[in-house]
């Protein structure tokens, strides 16, 4: 008895199941369709963007072995346009490409540039550490003592392995300036700092015992 109970139910069930399926066949199809269509089209993207940065290396790489001094517009527009790519790797690439020969003129537009990486591309914590390091290094000659600093202060007030450089970058700003006090701080600050880094804690040593003391 329990034994035909027990096919009864089994029966029933299957039963049941099967006319869920045929009852929601057209639902459970357009479901199917729509997970493969989105699997596709994830592999898609990631294919896309795989050559759009095979592409971004092309064109980097060709300006940096063809550069020649005589043809510094062209080679200028073709790295803007990499800039604004807002690749992680090739944009600060760049960047850099353009500061260190010297192929844009006005510092408001290298820091617009510096500004769009930093804000714009997503970059691991201590790559735009580093990015925001060398906007200060950039900046360190021209700017007033408030910009410079709040460049720097998202670094300065972090736990960034570039931040002990960042300290170091001011007070040697405020040592050429004969600001020795400020300095001082920068550079005790350094030395409080647990995780500075090594050089950076022997070039403060050496700065304070030779010109601070007494």
């Amino acid at each position: 008895m329990d034994e035909d109970i027990s096919i009864i139910d089994s029966n029933t069930r299957n039963e049941k199941i099967k006319n869920f399926f045929i009852k929601n066949k057209k639902y459970l199809i357009t479901f199917l369709s729509l997970i493969i269509l989105i699997i596709f089209a994830y592999f898609l993207y990631g294919e896309v963007q795989d050559r759009k940065i095979k592409k971004l290396a092309e064109k980097y790489n060709n300006i940096s072995i063809k550069y020649n001094i005589s043809n510094k517009t062209n080679v200028k527009s073709e790295l803007i346009e990499i800039i604004k790519e807002k690749n992680s790797t090739y944009s600060p690439l760049a960047l850099y490409f353009i500061i260190d020969n010297e192929i844009e003129s006005s510092n408001d537009e290298i820091n617009r540039f510096f500004d769009l990486i930093i804000n714009e591309v997503k970059l691991d914590k201590e790559i735009k550490n580093l990015i925001i390091y060398k906007k200060g290094l950039f900046n360190a000659e021209f700017q007033s003592e408030n910009n410079l600093i709040n460049i720097l202060n998202p670094v300065i007030n972090s736990d960034s392995v570039w931040k002990s450089h960042a300290l170091y970058l001011m007070a040697e700003y405020f040592f050429d300036k004969s600001q020795k006090q400020k300095a001082k701080e920068f550079y005790n600050r350094i030395l409080d700092y647990k995780k500075s880094n090594e050089n950076i804690l022997i070039e403060t040593r050496k700065r304070l015992s030779r010109d601070f003391s007494e």
